[in-house]
């Protein structure tokens, strides 16, 4: 039944069950028959039924001839027909493929249902997701770009329609800043690998035409190191300001050089998030509580029996490593091994301009899923406003480490008065003149040890005594002054 339906058929089936329906007929098939193999409930068969009736009922009707089964054979030629604009002109272009062998593409068909070979059914590529996007719709599964020549420089078309309900969410969400709304319709590009989720990855020479304008992609970092090549940061592609939202299809087309590495596209209808809004949600659902923290210094500190080397505590700084202030919303990942914490509401923003996603203390992969605030840090925060630095003890138990006061006097220049005084209590006594309360004193800078004069005069009588033997060593003046004073 599915193999007999037009392109109408098709989308109206597609479109029941909230697929996509834009594409070549072929796709549509292809998209069709996958839904009738793994998700053929009674209602979507009913629906197939209904649609299968309706056409050959029509067909019978105008025929004027009573309405027969109708094989379910598939047709012999398949039609694609690829339309794009230039200027006024609407150009089409029909391919008529006479030896496809349907049973050979789709499999054997068993009581009207297509059965998959195993080869047609391939791994999908995955995208990582991304902290600041959240997904709404997948308008366009990440598809291969196939290079259509040997030529470098390719072009890969892509046609689809919004939805009235994709439109509303579009014009009715706010604005991040003039001109860009926070649901947006954003095109990735990564490279064509199903092993694993794969970051954004820019082909080279790549450009992206929205309709008949260009859209802009992140250009090149700067990069001040000779012989090192600038990196480009490779984010999704807003497509939004150049879309027609009137229900028009829209033509994007990817310029890409094509050098041997094989890359795919995928385009989504996504909601973008701030560092705020990101910060709010770890409130919220990313907060270890002050027990749970507690339990990790212990185990931290906990005596290994196996090391020599006992560890009763460990210092944690209350000092941002980002931007050297204090902290306000402490945390780190759960996958880090240190109990030092960074500022979450500088480490989000810092990612929103440019995302890296790397703890600032140990410099490994801290991604946003991993967060966490300590609870333990962030109430030591409240309680202890006057000191920038704390040990935990290896109970779990914390206590404050406060900077030294500076002295009074310099450390470089001690200074030592010496005068005519009570040797207890250094107590003034009357001078020659009579006057109290007056101390005659020398001041005496123990950093030397003579003055310059005295050490000349020293080198003068040893070279003169160097003959006589060697002679007593010599008191310094200071200790002169010393045995004086006592």
């Amino acid at each position: 039944m599915v193999m007999s339906f037009r392109v109408s058929d098709l989308q109206m089936l597609l479109g029941y069950v909230g697929r996509s329906k834009s594409g070549l007929k072929h796709e549509l098939v292809t998209r069709a028959l996958q839904l009738v193999q793994f998700d053929c409930s009674p209602e979507v068969f009913k629906k197939i039924k209904e649609l299968y009736e309706t056409r050959y009922a029509k067909k019978s009707s105008e025929s004027g001839q009573p309405q027969q089964q109708q094989p379910h054979r598939p047709p012999e030629t398949l039609s694609i027909h690829s339309s794009y604009d230039r200027g006024s002109t609407v150009a089409r272009t029909s391919i008529s493929t006479t030896n496809i062998d349907y049973p050979a593409i789709y499999g054997k068909y068993l009581n009207g249902l297509g059965r998959l070979p195993p080869k047609v059914v391939k791994p999908e590529v995955r995208l990582v997701k991304l902290p600041f996007y959240n997904i709404l719709d997948e308008l366009l599964k990440p598809t291969e770009l196939v290079p259509q020549n040997n030529e470098k420089l390719q072009e890969s078309p892509c046609i689809f329609a919004l939805t009235s309900r994709q439109v509303d969410l579009i014009r009715n969400s706010r604005e991040l800043q003039p001109g860009v709304k926070s649901v947006q319709v954003v095109l990735r590009i990564c490279y064509t690998d199903t092993s694993s989720p794969q970051e954004d990855q820019y082909p080279p020479n790549i450009a992206v035409k929205v309709n008949h304008s260009y859209c802009s992609v992140p250009g090149y970092y700067p990069s001040n190191k000779p012989g090192v090549e600038p990196k480009r940061p490779c984010r999704p592609i807003n497509l939004t300001h150049l879309l027609y939202l009137s229900g028009a299809t829209n033509r994007i087309t990817v310029t890409w050089g094509n050098y041997g590495k094989s890359y795919s596209v995928g385009l989504y209808l996504v909601r973008q998030l701030t560092s705020a809004e990101l910060l709010q949600k770890l409130k919220t659902i990313g907060v270890k509580h002050p027990e749970l923290c507690k339990t990790l210094v212990k185990e931290k500190l906990r005596l290994d029996p196996d090391s020599e080397i006992a560890t009763t505590g460990v210092r944690v700084s209350l000092i941002c490593p980002l931007v050297k202030m204090r902290l306000s919303v402490p945390c780190r990942a759960e996958t880090c091994a240190h109990l030092q914490c960074f500022d979450a509401v500088f480490y989000l923003q810092m990612n929103e301009k440019k995302p890296t996603w790397m703890c600032p203390v140990c410099d490994k992969p801290a991604p946003y899923d991993q967060l966490i605030i300590d609870g333990l840090l962030s109430k030591i925060l409240t309680e202890c406003e006057d000191a920038d630095e704390i040990e935990y003890m290896a109970d779990g138990s914390w206590c404050p480490i406060r900077a030294e006061k500076e002295r009074s006097c310099s450390p470089q220049c001690p200074i030592l008065v010496l005068g005519s005084s009570d040797v207890n209590g250094l107590l003034p006594t009357p001078n020659s003149n009579g006057e109290n309360g007056k101390v005659t004193a020398d001041v005496v800078d123990l950093t030397l040890d003579s003055s310059s004069s005295e050490e000349e005069e020293e080198e003068d009588e040893e070279e003169d005594d160097d003959d006589d033997g060697p002679q007593p060593k010599r008191r310094c003046s200071y200790e002169k002054d010393l045995v004086s004073a006592c």
